[in-house]
């Protein structure tokens, strides 16, 4: 057989290799990994901002509000702040100097899970502050059995009319976990209290204090409006007026902003099918939107995971999201709930604990999409409710927060904030403007965006803590 190669090949048509020279390709659109539905940008309802600046005008609250204390780490060495102590109501009225004697008492001490901190009935002798774990508090009930009547996460305090003195009932205190404690003994406040004559009449005077302060404030805090229901005669009616703050809390649009660059040449002679530069400004906004949902969770100024008051903070139970635990933060956004927000891990984790407990959750489509809900109320995704601060689960036992927001200017909820009509709008309130072309044959577009967003009242959104999403159950399954 010969090895002489074939100088001339007949094709009977034409070849493949050559033909794609004169075929045009299909192309798509540039996929963007990183881009997500952002729900919560779709569910918020948004509200046009005159001037840059959306005041919340409140009622007048009366009487201090419990708050969280800051807990400090120093090495080994754990202490209150003392600034934060303030966030007992004892405390709101003291100046720096007696708040700093005062933390300088607290005495860390530790209890193992299970361990009882405090009987219940007790004469109370030490203020609690819980710095890491979960304390819970219960009472007996009226047929013998115990009943919760808080959990108590980090920052959280107890045990307060210990410094009060008189015969104060005191609930149960048990470890759910293993826990470190600051504690303030009575006797040492008394002893401070002896060189300062404002906490010593804060402590002599606060029982009649809160006596006054219950006759004159609602639950909230606020000042109660006088009114009388009237079944006959003619009684003398309560003169009343409704009293609002007077320094109300202001929020300001933030911006978000870019220059996109583009040369010439390329916006001249590659869009053909796709335009290079609405193909650039395209994914540049979406950049922009993705950041914006970040910011509207994360950002310390006004983001919802540092809006949450104090009293609508709850710790998991046992780590995973029980059906219990949203039960719990639903009976605090009572007041038309619209919506869970989560991480994508977070909601897999209450699909486990529901399953576990043989109580599937129902789902329900919005935006064409099915969504996980409970008691009717859906949890809506979002990766950017981080897990131990990053997008993903890493190593070690991932932690996140599950957000209820109650969302609307007409129901006092949680809400948007935005400039729209901005020269060179794309979206409302997001803008695309022409900055010239440069000696390089480059042209610049400004993108800005002007957001923000605002809690109207506090009892519009809560926030379930420290959510493990690691937690998987072995299932025995009966051999065949």
């Amino acid at each position: 057989m010969s090895n002489t190669p074939k100088l001339f090949e007949r094709n009977l048509s034409l070849g493949v290799a050559a033909a794609r020279n004169l075929a045009t390709a299909t192309v798509t659109a540039v996929q963007n990994t990183a881009r997500t539905p952002r729900w919560l940008h779709r569910l918020l309802p948004w509200v046009d901002v005159d001037g840059g600046v959306y005041r919340v005008n409140r009622r007048k609250v009366v009487v201090a509000q419990p708050g969280r204390i800051v807990i400090q780490f120093t090495g080994d060495k754990v202490q209150v702040d003392p600034a934060s102590l303030r966030h007992v109501p004892l405390f709101a009225g003291l100046e720096t100097a007696d708040l700093e004697a005062l933390a300088a008492q607290f005495v860390s001490e530790t209890h193992a899970l299970g361990e009882v901190v405090a009987t219940e009935g007790g004469a109370a002798t030490k203020l609690f502050v819980v710095a890491l774990g979960k304390v819970e508090l219960t009472f007996a009930g009226p047929h013998g059995a115990a009943n919760r009547q808080a959990l108590l996460g980090q920052g959280a305090f107890f045990g307060e009319e210990a410094l009060i003195g008189g015969a104060a009932w005191t609930p149960a205190a048990k470890a759910l976990t293993a826990v470190t404690l600051l504690s303030l003994e009575k006797a040492k406040a008394e002893a401070l209290a002896k060189k300062s004559p404002a906490l010593n009449d804060a402590l002599a005077s606060a029982t009649e204090t809160r006596a006054a302060a219950a006759a004159q404030a609602n639950e909230f805090g606020e000042r109660v409006i006088d009114l009388l229901t009237v079944a006959g005669g003619e009684p003398t009616l309560p003169a009343t007026f409704v009293d609002y703050e007077e320094d109300p809390r202001e929020y300001h649009l933030s911006t978000i902003q870019t220059i996109l660059r583009t040369h010439t040449r390329v916006t001249d002679l590659y869009s053909n099918k796709i335009d290079q530069l609405r193909e650039q400004v395209r994914l540049t906004v979406e950049a922009v939107n993705e950041w914006e949902e970040w910011e509207l969770i994360n950002n310390p100024h006004f983001g919802l995971l540092h809006e949450v008051s104090a009293s609508h903070r709850l710790p998991t139970r046992s780590g995973p999201p029980t059906p219990d635990d949203l039960d719990e933060l639903l009976s605090l956004v009572w007041k038309k709930p619209a919506f869970f927000l989560a991480h994508p891990k977070a909601i897999a984790a209450f699909g486990r604990e529901c399953t576990r407990r043989g109580v599937p959750p129902p789902t329900v489509n919005l935006f064409g999409s099915p969504f996980t809900t409970w008691r009717g109320v859906p949890l809506i995704p979002t990766d950017k409710l981080l897990i131990n601060g990053k997008a993903a689960a890493g190593g070690g036992p991932g932690t996140t927060s599950i957000l209820l927001l109650r969302v609307g200017e007409a129901e006092q909820g949680v809400v948007g904030l935005q400039k729209a009509g901005v020269a060179g709008e794309v979206e409302p309130g997001l803008s695309v403007r022409y900055m010239g072309t440069d000696q390089n044959s480059i042209a610049s577009h400004l993108v800005t965006r002007y957001f923000s967003t605002a809690v109207l009242t506090t009892d519009a959104l809560a926030s379930l803590d420290n959510v493990l999403v690691g937690h998987y159950h072995d299932y025995v399954y009966p051999q065949a």
